[in-house]
């Protein structure tokens, strides 16, 4: 595979013109910006950033004591997610945070099982302990790939308050019984039309669902939240089942189907969050730049593909608002390939004309741009250029490959955070590789096992 040239490098001015539009990172500036916005993503340029955690981090607790906000929906698998909702609600058995987080086993358990998480959570039940219910905050998930871990959820939920509709459930759900717990080669058999898929009945349980949460919308909050719970996990099953067929037929389709599902979910959770008369929720979003950095303005487009910063800017029109976060050079924590071990690796510095380079020459280490309404910003970053994603897997091998596209980047962002130097995000349990000073390690050859490593 050959390597495609990297941009070439700019005049030594554009660095130096930028300087007067840098912000600092004091606490503040950022949180004046955000304004009266309600739905407010934050990215990542990696999936492994220390930083990146806790910024987002420190920015969230601010929206939810002193904004109101009071939902934290993060790129995750809504089960492991709520588990993590009860604990910081007070709702739980489990004693610590890092109880409530033991539950992302899931390939990479690093994302969400970290040290900032964890002190996160802490933080999050504080703060709620301290308020009445109808103003804590909660932690959501808006991913998809937890197809039975959601099927379980609906099953127990039914068995606890309508044994006849789990027994229907569990008659629906006995389609996938052929495939054990492998989602993949469910996907595979019925993309492929090698014998009939569950699209019908995974929609039929869904329906059953909805149609009596007008009844158990009425009840008390505690129960009403487990109603809620059980509709999402049917939903997510539902379209789980259809993004495993999809997978099979292209990245753009299934790419599409995934944002689409965490779309969804940010939308019935405001839903539910608005129900019986109260005000609309203020939602915080984390999740990777390239899911919520606007797709329309990257090279995303021209293959077909949305994503949630997009979409969200079309439907909740001049209320949400996308920050993106980008770094130089530093460490990550990331695995070579899917399912593998989780390793701190050096990241390496960024392309010759990318965003990257760009801040790096600028020669401040870390500070923020305001892109949304400034005219002079957004002239001097018109001009498309390689921006770096890197996801669980990272590859420095193949990088400008595999982990550049290409991007405008005042039309991608409203804001954009800048660290140049950044560290790898502690897991929770490390891998016996993974150590604080570790070594980066020879990565392996690309494979597309997954669509996509973000």
């Amino acid at each position: 595979m050959t390597e495609p040239p990297a941009m070439p490098p700019d005049s030594d001015t554009l660095p130096q013109r930028l300087r007067p539009h840098l912000r600092p990172l004091d606490g503040n500036g950022l949180l004046d910006f955000i304004g009266d916005a309600r739905i407010v993503l934050l990215g990542e340029a990696s999936h492994g950033t220390h930083e990146f955690y806790a910024m987002r981090a420190a920015l969230t607790q601010r929206l939810v004591a002193e904004r109101g906000f009071n939902a934290v929906v993060v790129e995750a698998d809504w089960p492991d997610a709520w588990r993590v909702n009860r604990y910081v609600r007070g709702l739980s058995g489990d004693r610590s945070a890092d109880e409530a987080l033991a539950g992302f086993r899931r390939f990479p358990t690093w994302m969400w099982s970290n040290t900032v998480v964890r002190d996160f959570a802490r933080s999050l039940r504080r703060h709620n302990l301290g308020v009445a219910p109808e103003r804590q905050a909660g932690f959501y998930g808006m991913d998809l790939y937890s197809l039975f871990g959601s099927i379980e959820a609906v099953l127990r939920y039914l068995e606890a308050t309508d044994p006849e509709e789990a027994r229907r459930a569990r008659e629906r759900y006995a389609c996938f019984d052929h495939f054990g717990r492998d989602s993949q080669a469910y996907g595979y058999v019925a993309g492929q039309g090698l014998r009939p898929g569950c699209e019908d009945q995974v929609a039929q349980q869904l329906r059953e669902l909805m149609e009596h949460a007008a009844q158990r919308s009425g009840a008390p909050g505690h129960a009403r939240d487990e109603a809620f719970h059980a509709e999402q996990n049917a939903r997510l099953v539902r379209n789980a089942e259809e993004y495993y067929r999809a997978m099979y037929r292209g990245r753009a389709s299934s790419w599409n189907l995934r944002d689409q599902h965490m779309l969804e979910t940010l939308q019935a959770l405001e839903r539910h969050l608005a129900d019986g008369g109260r005000p609309l929720p203020k939602m915080v979003v984390w999740a990777h730049n390239s899911h919520l950095g606007d797709a329309s303005a990257t090279e995303m487009a021209r293959q077909g593909e949305w994503n949630v910063g997009q979409l969200a800017r079309e439907h909740w029109d001049g209320q949400a608002l996308l920050v993106g976060f980008s770094t130089y050079r530093g460490s990550v924590t990331a695995a070579t390939d899917w399912d593998a071990p989780a390793r701190r690796r050096r990241v390496r510095d960024g392309l010759p004309g990318s965003f990257e380079d760009l801040f790096h020459r600028t020669g401040e280490p870390a500070f923020w741009l305001g892109l949304r309404g400034n005219e002079s910003l957004g002239e001097l970053l018109a001009q498309p250029r390689l921006q770096r994603a890197i996801g669980v897997i990272y590859r420095p091998e193949t990088e400008r490959w595999s982990h550049y596209f290409e991007t405008q980047l005042p039309a991608q962002f409203d804001a954009l955070v800048h660290i140049d130097e950044t560290r790898a995000v502690e897991p929770l349990e490390p891998d016996a590789g993974w150590s604080p000073g570790g070594q980066s390690e020879k990565a392996g050859e690309p494979a597309e096992t997954y669509p996509s490593g973000v």
